[in-house]
Protein backbone atom coordinates (compact mmCIF):
# COMPACT_ATOMS: atom_id res chain seq x y z
CA UNK A 1 0.00 0.00 0.00
CA UNK A 2 1.44 3.64 -0.84
CA UNK A 3 0.89 6.21 2.19
CA UNK A 4 -0.83 9.02 0.48
CA UNK A 5 -2.29 11.21 3.01
CA UNK A 6 -1.92 11.37 6.78
CA UNK A 7 -4.98 13.40 8.01
CA UNK A 8 -6.19 14.63 11.43
CA UNK A 9 -8.54 11.48 12.40
CA UNK A 10 -6.95 8.91 9.54
CA UNK A 11 -4.21 8.08 6.86
CA UNK A 12 -5.13 7.16 3.34
CA UNK A 13 -3.91 4.30 1.58
CA UNK A 14 -3.83 3.59 -2.41
CA UNK A 15 -4.48 0.27 -2.82
CA UNK A 16 -3.51 -1.82 -6.13
CA UNK A 17 -7.04 -2.39 -7.30
CA UNK A 18 -7.50 1.34 -8.07
CA UNK A 19 -9.76 1.66 -4.40
CA UNK A 20 -8.19 3.55 -1.17
CA UNK A 21 -8.06 2.65 2.15
CA UNK A 22 -8.59 4.83 5.33
CA UNK A 23 -7.41 3.79 8.61
CA UNK A 24 -9.08 5.35 11.47
CA UNK A 25 -6.85 6.86 14.21
CA UNK A 26 -7.74 7.69 17.84
CA UNK A 27 -7.01 11.29 17.45
CA UNK A 28 -10.20 13.35 17.41
CA UNK A 29 -11.09 16.99 16.85
CA UNK A 30 -11.65 19.57 20.00
CA UNK A 31 -9.29 21.93 21.52
CA UNK A 32 -7.60 22.33 24.85
CA UNK A 33 -8.23 18.55 25.58
CA UNK A 34 -12.37 19.06 24.85
CA UNK A 35 -13.72 17.25 22.06
CA UNK A 36 -15.26 19.27 19.42
CA UNK A 37 -16.57 17.89 16.18
CA UNK A 38 -16.54 21.41 14.64
CA UNK A 39 -12.75 22.16 15.10
CA UNK A 40 -10.16 21.93 12.62
CA UNK A 41 -7.85 21.06 14.85
CA UNK A 42 -7.01 17.68 17.01
CA UNK A 43 -7.49 18.38 20.57
CA UNK A 44 -7.15 14.57 22.36
CA UNK A 45 -7.02 11.24 21.88
CA UNK A 46 -8.97 9.14 23.27
CA UNK A 47 -8.59 5.10 23.50
CA UNK A 48 -10.56 3.11 21.04
CA UNK A 49 -12.42 6.10 19.34
CA UNK A 50 -11.04 5.41 15.81
CA UNK A 51 -12.84 1.86 15.87
CA UNK A 52 -15.32 3.07 17.14
CA UNK A 53 -15.93 5.37 14.42
CA UNK A 54 -15.47 3.01 11.83
CA UNK A 55 -18.06 0.70 13.39
CA UNK A 56 -21.06 3.62 13.38
CA UNK A 57 -19.54 4.72 9.78
CA UNK A 58 -20.10 1.43 8.39
CA UNK A 59 -23.33 0.79 9.99
CA UNK A 60 -24.41 4.33 8.53
CA UNK A 61 -23.13 3.84 5.33
CA UNK A 62 -24.25 0.29 4.89
CA UNK A 63 -27.72 1.16 5.34
CA UNK A 64 -27.04 4.39 2.88
CA UNK A 65 -26.16 2.19 0.02
CA UNK A 66 -28.87 -0.10 0.87
CA UNK A 67 -31.04 2.53 0.10
CA UNK A 68 -29.32 3.77 -3.08
CA UNK A 69 -27.53 6.47 -1.20
CA UNK A 70 -23.96 7.38 -3.74
CA UNK A 71 -21.40 6.81 -1.05
CA UNK A 72 -17.82 5.72 -1.41
CA UNK A 73 -18.01 2.84 0.69
CA UNK A 74 -16.84 -0.27 -0.36
CA UNK A 75 -16.44 -2.64 3.00
CA UNK A 76 -14.99 -2.02 6.33
CA UNK A 77 -12.18 -4.63 8.30
CA UNK A 78 -12.64 -4.03 12.28
CA UNK A 79 -9.52 -6.20 13.08
CA UNK A 80 -7.39 -3.29 11.38
CA UNK A 81 -9.71 -0.82 12.15
CA UNK A 82 -10.07 0.32 7.97
CA UNK A 83 -12.33 0.79 5.31
CA UNK A 84 -12.29 0.23 1.76
CA UNK A 85 -13.96 3.20 -0.31
CA UNK A 86 -14.05 4.01 -3.89
CA UNK A 87 -11.90 6.94 -5.48
CA UNK A 88 -13.50 10.13 -5.63
CA UNK A 89 -11.90 13.62 -6.42
CA UNK A 90 -12.98 16.49 -3.11
CA UNK A 91 -14.48 20.29 -4.10
CA UNK A 92 -11.32 22.39 -4.50
CA UNK A 93 -9.16 21.34 -1.71
CA UNK A 94 -12.22 19.89 0.40
CA UNK A 95 -15.35 21.23 2.00
CA UNK A 96 -17.18 20.31 5.02
CA UNK A 97 -21.40 20.41 4.67
CA UNK A 98 -22.92 20.86 8.55
CA UNK A 99 -26.42 20.46 8.51
CA UNK A 100 -27.69 22.39 12.14
CA UNK A 101 -31.02 20.83 13.82
CA UNK A 102 -30.10 23.44 17.12
CA UNK A 103 -27.78 26.37 17.82
CA UNK A 104 -25.11 25.25 18.99
CA UNK A 105 -21.15 25.30 18.33
CA UNK A 106 -19.73 27.88 16.02
CA UNK A 107 -23.69 28.75 14.82
CA UNK A 108 -24.23 30.08 18.23
CA UNK A 109 -20.67 31.82 18.25
CA UNK A 110 -21.49 33.79 14.96
CA UNK A 111 -25.11 34.49 15.80
CA UNK A 112 -25.11 34.11 19.64
CA UNK A 113 -26.84 37.54 19.39
CA UNK A 114 -29.91 36.70 18.02
CA UNK A 115 -30.14 33.09 18.81
CA UNK A 116 -30.25 31.38 22.07
CA UNK A 117 -28.17 28.10 22.58
CA UNK A 118 -30.49 24.82 21.76
CA UNK A 119 -32.62 26.61 19.75
CA UNK A 120 -34.64 24.77 16.99
CA UNK A 121 -33.09 24.98 13.06
CA UNK A 122 -34.58 24.10 10.09
CA UNK A 123 -31.81 21.65 8.95
CA UNK A 124 -30.12 24.45 8.20
CA UNK A 125 -27.31 23.71 6.04
CA UNK A 126 -23.87 25.72 5.75
CA UNK A 127 -20.56 24.91 3.68
CA UNK A 128 -16.92 25.56 4.81
CA UNK A 129 -14.06 25.11 3.14
CA UNK A 130 -10.97 23.09 4.82
CA UNK A 131 -8.44 25.53 5.39
CA UNK A 132 -6.86 25.02 8.62
CA UNK A 133 -4.96 28.37 8.07
CA UNK A 134 -8.31 30.28 7.78
CA UNK A 135 -10.28 28.51 10.17
CA UNK A 136 -12.20 26.73 8.07
CA UNK A 137 -14.26 29.39 6.59
CA UNK A 138 -17.87 29.20 5.61
CA UNK A 139 -18.88 29.99 2.19
CA UNK A 140 -22.05 31.16 0.46
CA UNK A 141 -23.55 29.29 -2.80
CA UNK A 142 -22.57 31.78 -5.15
CA UNK A 143 -18.74 32.17 -3.97
CA UNK A 144 -18.78 28.36 -4.36
CA UNK A 145 -19.64 28.93 -8.20
CA UNK A 146 -17.88 31.57 -9.01
CA UNK A 147 -14.64 30.22 -7.74
CA UNK A 148 -15.11 27.09 -9.94
CA UNK A 149 -15.30 24.43 -6.64
CA UNK A 150 -19.01 23.32 -8.19
CA UNK A 151 -21.69 24.37 -9.84
CA UNK A 152 -24.98 25.90 -8.80
CA UNK A 153 -26.66 22.75 -10.19
CA UNK A 154 -24.06 20.65 -7.82
CA UNK A 155 -24.67 23.01 -4.98
CA UNK A 156 -28.52 21.94 -5.29
CA UNK A 157 -27.54 18.13 -4.72
CA UNK A 158 -25.42 18.90 -2.31
CA UNK A 159 -28.07 20.23 -0.10
CA UNK A 160 -30.83 18.13 -0.48
CA UNK A 161 -28.03 14.93 0.19
CA UNK A 162 -26.86 16.59 2.87
CA UNK A 163 -30.65 17.10 4.57
CA UNK A 164 -31.66 13.65 3.48
CA UNK A 165 -29.25 12.07 4.79
CA UNK A 166 -29.04 14.04 8.17
CA UNK A 167 -32.65 13.16 8.91
CA UNK A 168 -31.62 9.63 8.07
CA UNK A 169 -29.39 9.57 11.01
CA UNK A 170 -31.53 11.38 13.01
CA UNK A 171 -34.03 8.97 12.60
CA UNK A 172 -31.92 6.01 13.42
CA UNK A 173 -30.76 7.95 16.44
CA UNK A 174 -33.87 8.97 17.68
CA UNK A 175 -35.01 4.96 17.75
CA UNK A 176 -32.36 4.91 20.80
CA UNK A 177 -33.62 8.11 22.39
CA UNK A 178 -31.06 10.28 21.02
CA UNK A 179 -31.41 13.62 19.45
CA UNK A 180 -29.07 14.68 16.72
CA UNK A 181 -28.09 18.24 17.61
CA UNK A 182 -25.67 18.68 13.54
CA UNK A 183 -23.75 16.44 12.00
CA UNK A 184 -20.72 17.72 9.37
CA UNK A 185 -20.59 15.83 6.17
CA UNK A 186 -18.20 15.47 3.40
CA UNK A 187 -18.84 15.02 -0.23
CA UNK A 188 -16.93 14.70 -3.65
CA UNK A 189 -16.71 12.96 -7.14
CA UNK A 190 -16.69 9.70 -8.22
CA UNK A 191 -13.50 9.54 -10.44
CA UNK A 192 -14.95 6.95 -12.59
CA UNK A 193 -18.49 8.96 -13.36
CA UNK A 194 -18.40 12.34 -12.04
CA UNK A 195 -21.62 11.70 -9.41
CA UNK A 196 -21.38 13.28 -6.13
CA UNK A 197 -20.37 10.88 -3.44
CA UNK A 198 -21.07 10.86 0.52
CA UNK A 199 -17.27 10.47 1.79
CA UNK A 200 -15.60 10.27 4.72
CA UNK A 201 -17.18 9.63 7.36
CA UNK A 202 -20.06 9.28 9.52
CA UNK A 203 -19.35 8.72 13.75
CA UNK A 204 -19.89 10.55 16.41
CA UNK A 205 -16.16 12.24 15.92
CA UNK A 206 -18.46 14.37 13.41
CA UNK A 207 -21.86 15.04 15.12
CA UNK A 208 -23.52 16.28 18.35
CA UNK A 209 -25.95 13.80 20.04
CA UNK A 210 -28.19 14.46 22.94
CA UNK A 211 -29.93 12.04 25.30
CA UNK A 212 -32.51 14.76 27.23
CA UNK A 213 -29.76 17.71 28.00
CA UNK A 214 -26.66 15.31 28.17
CA UNK A 215 -24.38 15.28 25.37
CA UNK A 216 -23.34 11.67 24.27
CA UNK A 217 -19.18 11.03 23.62
CA UNK A 218 -18.35 9.47 20.47
CA UNK A 219 -17.50 6.15 22.14
CA UNK A 220 -20.49 6.24 23.84
CA UNK A 221 -23.09 6.40 21.10
CA UNK A 222 -21.03 3.38 19.03
CA UNK A 223 -22.27 1.60 22.35
CA UNK A 224 -25.97 3.02 22.53
CA UNK A 225 -25.98 2.39 18.29
CA UNK A 226 -25.13 -0.69 17.96
CA UNK A 227 -26.27 -2.30 21.25
CA UNK A 228 -28.79 -5.21 20.57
Amino acid sequence: MELLYTGKTKNVFKLEDGHYLLKFKDDVTGENGVFDPGANTVGLTIDGAGLAGLHLTSYFYSKLNEQGVPTHYVDANFNDATMTVKPATVFGKGLEVICRFKAVGSFLRRYGAYVKEGQNLDSFVEVTIKDDDRLDPPISEDALAMLDLLTHEEYAILKQRTIEIAKFVAAELAKKGLTLYDIKLEFGRDAQTNEILLIDEISGGNMRAYKGEQYIEPLELEKIMLAE
